[in-house]
């Protein structure tokens, strides 16, 4: 009869430590998760950018359906979405802008306000060889991740996490790649616009 009882104690006492151990065991793999998933994005989202960036370079800035494609395709899809096992990274979380190389002592990268851009990419075109240093030149264009919500600066965006239960306090970077202009979309032969 006791050994019985101490049976069923062990038996207890096994089950309690086998829920204690598996417990830590899930938080540990999610943990290693979160962190792989993290790293990913971190190096997914380097990719993002330089791909949106060369993209752009050879895309009509003033053709918004070819500036939607250039987004999606940089993030690795067809149509609009969210990067693959990157929630909450989307196409609309890629920003572009034109920079041109100005010259005040020293040559510094200015952003192009979007009031500014040419009228079309054969205007930059004229423009860049009159003055490469033109503060409307389009010289290079930059691709960053930036939050959408805001549309001044480029703020971090958020890190989600796969489960909703976990948050880590992580921004993901404002991964940043800047590539030289080259067509812009501009086909050979086109006139001027006004």
């Amino acid at each position: 009869m006791f050994a019985r009882q101490k049976g069923r104690a062990q038996g207890g006492a096994v089950a309690v430590e086998f829920s204690l151990v598996l417990m830590l065991f899930l938080v540990v793999a999610v943990g290693v998760i979160e962190l792989a998933r993290a790293m990913y994005l971190y190096n997914t989202l380097e990719m993002v950018t330089q791909r949106a960036a060369s993209l752009a370079a050879n895309a009509d800035f003033r053709d918004a359906a070819a500036m939607n494609a250039v987004r999606q395709k940089a993030i690795f899809r067809t149509s609009a979405g969210t990067l693959m096992l990157g929630a909450p990274v989307t196409d609309a979380h890629v920003r572009i802008d034109y920079l041109a190389l100005t010259y005040a002592g020293a040559p510094a990268l200015t952003e192009i306000p979007a009031a500014a851009l040419p009228a079309c990419t054969v205007n930059n075109r004229t423009t860049c060889m009159k003055d490469p240093y033109d503060a409307s030149c389009i010289r290079f264009v930059r691709a960053r991740i930036c939050d959408p919500a805001v549309t001044d600066t480029c703020n971090h965006v958020q890190y989600q996490t796969l489960l909703s239960l976990v948050s880590l306090p992580l921004s993901l970077p404002n991964a940043t790649a800047i590539a030289n202009a080259e067509t812009l979309g501009a086909t050979l032969g086109a006139a001027p616009c006004p």
